[in-house]
């Protein structure tokens, strides 16, 4: 069994506690069910945010999800570069599977989606990541 790295991102509304955990808990059960993903299966989970989110911790979110109390997380800041995408919140989860690197599904929500849109399926208007 590998690990695997598994990216999503989102954005919010406002640099506000239930605009930060709303969105983040969206992305986590967005990411844990495109991949069927057991979250005894999640080796940790490291969180960022952009510059202008600081309203509260989004690994908060995790405290209403179930069966994340033992799940190791992180929380951090991204590089402040100019032009980058405001109000985001993104997220890598390092899961435990036999799901090939080609097979992961990477979700990016909202705004966000232009960070990726390599990732998302164009002929797929349901996709968490398609337009």
């Amino acid at each position: 069994m590998a690990v695997r790295g598994i990216r999503g991102a989102i954005t919010v509304e406002k640099n506000e506690r239930e605009a930060i955990l709303d969105g983040t808990r969206e992305l986590l059960e967005a990411l844990v069910d495109a991949n069927s993903i057991a979250v005894a299966d999640i080796a940790s989970c490291h969180f960022t945010t952009s510059p202008d989110l600081n309203a509260d911790f989004p690994a908060e979110a995790t405290r209403r999800l179930e069966g994340w109390k033992y799940v190791p997380l992180l929380c951090g800041h991204e590089m402040n570069v100019p032009g980058s995408m405001q109000k985001c919140v993104r997220i890598l989860l390092h899961v435990n599977t036999e799901t090939p690197p080609q097979d992961i599904q990477h979700i990016y929500l909202r705004d966000a989606k232009r960070l990726r849109a390599d990732l998302a399926p164009a002929d797929d208007a349901t996709s968490p990541t398609g337009e």
